[in-house]
């Protein structure tokens, strides 16, 4: 499974580069996002996949058959820290939609040599 998730994070880190080197300012927006959903499936698969029981120690349940708490809960926080920033980030690119009229980062740079 560990394979599986691996190769999926490939591709997953891979489209989000592409997208994070384009142009428009929302392709951008979206492979930031994609980039960290990638980090959080990294963080996850690194912790261990396998765990059958709950992250409660009880009687009779082994280290060996619980999951981990401590990845989940990391990576719990970074979601919400992400969606705050994808929300920021969509806010702000709306508004300087609205202000300049183009999402392309040349022409929000100011270069006279955008095509």
């Amino acid at each position: 499974m560990e394979i599986i998730m691996s190769v999926a994070i490939g591709l997953m880190f891979m489209a989000a580069v592409y997208l994070i080197l384009s142009k428009s300012l929302i392709r951008i927006i979206i492979g930031t996002s994609l980039l960290s959903h990638a980090a959080h499936l990294l963080f996850l698969t690194m912790g261990g996949l396998g765990g059958i029981a709950p992250p409660v120690v009880a009687e009779g349940v082994t280290v060996a058959d619980y999951a981990d708490p401590l990845p989940q809960a990391l990576i719990l926080t970074a979601i919400v820290i992400a969606f705050a920033v994808t929300s920021f980030f969509l806010v702000l690119a709306y508004r300087a939609y609205q202000e300049l009229g183009t999402d392309n980062m040349e022409q929000l740079r100011g270069t006279e040599d955008y095509e």
